[in-house]
C-alpha cells in the first residue's frame, strides 16, 4: 500500500495552481480532499508524477448568496455544507445530502468540488446538483466557462472538465417555495449510494406539481436526470398512485450496473422505490 514516487506542490493561489497544471498536463493530478485519489495511488491504480494540492487555497472555500444564486467554493467541505444554518433554511437538500456522506472524518476533509470532479458513479453530490439545476464553473489559464450539471457528467469517473481546468465554484439557483429531499440505499461499509435520489419540487397553489428536478446516482455509470419521472409528474396532482406510476420510470434509458453489492435488476427496483420515497419525503418537507 505504498504509492509510486511523485512530486508534491501546494500552491497558495488558484493562479499558481493553474500555472502548474498547464505546465504539467500529462503528469499532474489535482488533489482536493484526497479520499479517492490517495487510496488509488496506494493501490498503484493511479500513478501521477505530480500532485497539485488545493488545500492551501483559502479563496476556494466559501458559501455565499449572490445574483440569485447560492455559490459554493469547490474546496468547501461536506461538513461546512452540512452545518450551514443558512443552507438548512434556504436549500435543505444541500446539507441533507452532505450529512449522508461517509462518516465524520470524511465529511471534515472531503470537498464538494473534489467529489464532483472525481465523478464516482455512486457519489451523492451529483444527484443533488442535477436535481437543483446547478452550474459548475471551470477555470484555466485561458479563462472561465460554465457547465450545466446535466452536461457535466460524461461517464464513469469522467466529466466535462478539460485537462487544463480546475473546478472553481458550484452555483445553485436560489430555491423559492421548494420542497426537497435526498434518500439513498447506502452500501453499509463505505456509505456510497447503491442508489441515491435527490428531489427538488415546487407545487402550484392547488397542490399540483409546478416544477420538479429528480437526480439519481448509483444506478448507472454516471448520475443522471430522471426526465421521464419529471415529465410524468409535471402539472399533475401528487397523489399516491401518480407518484408510484411516475417512479416506475426512474431507470428509463439507463443501463444499470451490476456488481458485488447489487444486481442490475435489484438496482432498478431500488431506484423505483427510492424515487417514490424521495418524492414523498419532499412533500412532507413542503416549504411552499
Amino acid at each position: 500500500m505504498i504509492p509510486a514516487r511523485f512530486d508534491y506542490f501546494a500552491p497558495s493561489t488558484l493562479d499558481e495552481a493553474l500555472s502548474l497544471l498547464s505546465q504539467h498536463l500529462d503528469d499532474a493530478k489535482i488533489l482536493a480532499g484526497g479520499h479517492s485519489l490517495i487510496p488509488a495511488m496506494k493501490l498503484r491504480l493511479a500513478q501521477p508524477a505530480m500532485l497539485i494540492s488545493l488545500g492551501r487555497i483559502k479563496s476556494l472555500s466559501y458559501i455565499r448568496e449572490e445574483d440569485g444564486q447560492i455559490r459554493i467554493g469547490a474546496m468547501t467541505t461536506h461538513y461546512e455544507i452540512e452545518s450551514s444554518a443558512r443552507l438548512r433554511e434556504i436549500c435543505p437538500l444541500l446539507p441533507e445530502c452532505a450529512a449522508s456522506i461517509g462518516d465524520v472524518q470524511v465529511r471534515n476533509k472531503g470537498t464538494i468540488g473534489g467529489s464532483l470532479a472525481h465523478a464516482d458513479p455512486a457519489a451523492d453530490w451529483p444527484a443533488a446538483i442535477i436535481a437543483l439545476g446547478a452550474e459548475l464553473v471551470a477555470t484555466s489559464t485561458n479563462g472561465e466557462r460554465t457547465i450545466h450539471a446535466d452536461d457535466f457528467f460524461i461517464d464513469m469517473f469522467t466529466t466535462a472538465l478539460e485537462p487544463n481546468e480546475i473546478l472553481r465554484e458550484i452555483r445553485v439557483p436560489l430555491p423559492t417555495g421548494t420542497s426537497q429531499a435526498y434518500l439513498k440505499a447506502a452500501q453499509p461499509a463505505s456509505g456510497f449510494a447503491i442508489v441515491g435520489v435527490a428531489v427538488n419540487l415546487t407545487r402550484n397553489a392547488d397542490g399540483s406539481c409546478q416544477m420538479i428536478g429528480v437526480g439519481i446516482t448509483g444506478v448507472g455509470p454516471k448520475a443522471y436526470r430522471a426526465s421521464a419521472v419529471e415529465d410524468a409528474l409535471r402539472g399533475k396532482m401528487l397523489d399516491e398512485q401518480t407518484i408510484k406510476d411516475a417512479a416506475a420510470h426512474a431507470c428509463d434509458g439507463v443501463d444499470a450496473n451490476s456488481d458485488l453489492y447489487a444486481s442490475a435488476e435489484y438496482r432498478r427496483h431500488l431506484a423505483r422505490v427510492c424515487t417514490r420515497r424521495a418524492i414523498e419525503a419532499a412533500l412532507r418537507a413542503n416549504r411552499g
